[in-house]
């Protein structure tokens, strides 16, 4: 706008001086116009004088003199008028070269700000790729500069503590975010079978306890029945520490020996632990019968008698269960079908020797 407006005033101030040079122009030759007349009379006047002058011609002469007089007032006035002439241009012409630089800045500043301008615009495509005209959406009428500069020092300081700058990271993120999906529908996939196994498990529990409590109480009545056989008498159940946690509970057995009181098994002898310990083995064997079964010296602790009642009631099981049993009890043996030792005849040299029972046993009966 500045621009402008000083171009008009050049404009004006050039067509000024064009105006006072035609002037001047003119009052030249009239100058020269009235020079030539005055030379004229002058010419005249010195032939006059020469011939001689009548009354007329001196009145000629006079009026000749008071115009020249006249044309010399007004040639003088002239003069002065183009001496204020020649200053007027002078100053306009001083006037129009300052207007003239300061255009000619004006322009170079112009054309600064429209180079920066075009850098910004770039600029803004380069690391935002956006337009001008796009960049008018967030423009915002209530920006403070002060706190913008502000704002962009702590955000350059923010910057530069992020280090280099990584120019895969676009493509990285890519990956990751498609890492990030994938590995995000694998953990709800894992949540849902979670649930699931959840699920499950909350209805194996409630099932696993309804089966828990029905097979307990049939090895509490078997133990009961069983102790009964191997005691001669008294009376033995099982009891959970934990009835509201039956899976993670503990079993405390109590036992009645007959001639004693009910009382928990460490209450108890060694034979009669033992014994009571064999009773629970044939309460859970006869819940659910094994087709075979070792037995390691388990009736070392009891007396004879007890290990009697052991072996018949052990006799009575191998009906439906094979048995093998290591012992050193005589009742035992006595009541095994087949009898295998090792003996060691020659020092260091061990022998298997086998004796089948019941072939003796009907031989003898035989016989």
């Amino acid at each position: 706008a500045e621009i402008n407006s000083l171009s008009n005033e050049l404009d004006r101030l050039n067509e000024e001086i064009i105006t006072r040079e035609a002037n001047l122009t003119g009052y030249q030759d009239e100058l020269i116009r009235n020079t030539s007349i005055i030379e004229q009379a002058e010419a005249i006047i010195k032939e006059k004088t020469m011939q001689g002058t009548s009354a007329e011609a001196r009145e000629k002469l006079t009026a000749i003199k008071i115009e020249q007089g006249k044309q010399e007032e007004r040639k003088i006035d002239l003069q002065s008028k183009l001496a204020i002439l020649d200053e007027k241009k002078n100053v306009v012409l001083e006037e129009t070269n300052k207007l003239t630089d300061r255009k000619f800045n004006q322009e170079m500043q112009l054309a600064k700000v429209d180079t920066d301008i075009e850098a910004m615009q770039e600029r803004i495509f380069e690391e935002y790729e956006l337009t001008y005209d796009l960049c008018q959406e967030f423009k915002r009428p209530d920006f403070d500069i002060t706190e913008g500069l502000k704002e962009i020092a702590s955000l350059k300081k923010d910057i530069s503590r992020l280090g280099n700058v990584n120019v895969n990271a676009i493509e990285e993120s890519k990956l990751v975010l498609e890492r990030y999906e994938s590995m995000s529908a694998q953990a709800q996939d894992l949540e849902n079978a979670e649930q699931d196994l959840t699920k499950i498990i909350d209805e194996l529990s409630v099932e696993m306890v309804t089966r828990f409590q029905k097979e307990f109480d049939k090895i509490n009545n078997n133990f009961k029945v069983t102790f009964r056989e191997l005691f001669g008498g008294g009376n033995a159940y099982l009891e959970l520490t934990d009835a509201d946690n039956m899976l993670e509970a503990g079993v405390d057995i109590i036992a009645e020996p007959p001639g004693k009181k009910l009382q928990n098994i460490s209450l108890l002898s060694g034979g009669e632990k033992a014994l009571t310990a064999i009773a629970i083995l044939f309460s859970i064997l006869k819940l659910k019968p094994l087709p075979f079964c070792l037995l390691d010296e388990i009736e070392a602790a009891l007396d004879d008698a007890n290990v009697e009642r052991f072996a018949q009631y052990l006799h009575r099981f191998s009906q439906s269960t094979q048995f093998i049993v290591i012992t050193h009890r005589k009742p035992t043996m006595e009541l095994a079908d087949s009898l295998y030792g090792v003996t060691m005849e020659e020092k260091g040299v061990s022998r298997l020797v086998s004796v089948k029972l019941s072939d003796a046993v009907k031989n003898v009966e035989t016989k």
